[in-house]
């Protein structure tokens, strides 16, 4: 729903997350303040009080689903935006919390809280998409701030946005990093994980974290069988390699469960 002066309204909305993903918008600074200028932000709690009730023209979703609230919620949230994307790993995988799904909740709960009984959660994290349908999802942990300025000027504008869909790998390339794997026998996710980043973890002899999720194609099991032969490293290695943001995105997902059945 346009606003009186014709600007499309914009909502930002939070479940379970850090609030990471949405800082990352505010740090956007004079890029965010040129969109303020063609778009109507309506809702965004992180920012300001101001609410103006919707339908939106576009939302922001930043955080995964943990309560039957949030999954309540999120169907209103979709019902009432006519674009909805998706921002971050919490977002589009479930996030770190999404650790959970691979352990009891019920003792988790029984050693956090004094009184378990009352805390209302769902047996898993879960991605924001296994619930609503979702227009465009955004990677990240959190987000990058230009990316996430590309999408929504491209939405403004009715393009298709420019997001990278190339392995990690390739921004190493072209930054000229020496490869953390080879030359060290450093695990990195660098060749299963989507770029964004700019290749920031190895540009610092560190392994990729796989922060943007799977790529479009991986092959986690071939990466796993090249770390385990070339350089050692063992099945409970590989399991944790594949449990940190994207946990719970299918194609680590799958490849941790297959160490985790033959992890000592």
């Amino acid at each position: 729903m346009h606003d009186g002066i014709g600007r499309p309204t914009v909502a930002v909305w939070k479940f379970a997350s850090c609030d990471g993903c949405q800082l990352s918008l505010l740090s956007a600074e004079d890029e965010l303040l040129r969109i303020a200028e063609e778009v109507h932000i309506a809702y965004f709690l992180e920012a300001t009080r101001e609410v103006v009730e919707g339908p939106y023209d576009l939302s922001l979703v930043e955080g995964s689903i943990t309560t039957p609230d949030d999954a309540e919620r999120i169907r209103h949230v979709r019902d009432i935006s006519t674009t909805l994307i998706t921002i971050g790993a919490c977002a589009t995988a479930g996030g770190i919390q999404a650790l959970r799904n691979f352990g009891d909740l019920d003792a988790f709960r029984s050693l956090v809280y004094a009184r378990p009984e009352v805390v209302a959660s769902l047996a898993d994290s879960t991605a924001i998409a296994e619930h609503v349908p979702v227009d465009l999802e955004l990677r990240g942990c959190p987000i990058e701030t230009d990316q996430l300025v590309e999408v929504i000027s491209a939405v403004l504008a009715g393009r298709k946005p420019v997001t990278p869909t190339h392995s990690v790998c390739v921004e190493c390339k072209l930054r000229g990093n020496v490869c953390v794997a080879v030359a060290d026998g450093t695990p990195c996710l660098g060749p299963v994980t989507q770029a964004g980043c700019g290749a920031r973890c190895p540009a610092f002899a560190r392994g990729c974290y796989g922060c943007f999720g799977p790529t479009e194609s991986p092959n986690p099991a071939s990466l796993s069988a090249w770390l385990e032969e070339q350089f050692g490293v063992d099945h409970p290695e590989l399991l944790r390699l594949y449990r940190t943001f994207n946990a719970d995105a299918p194609a680590f997902r799958s490849e941790s469960r297959r160490h985790e059945e033959v992890a000592p």
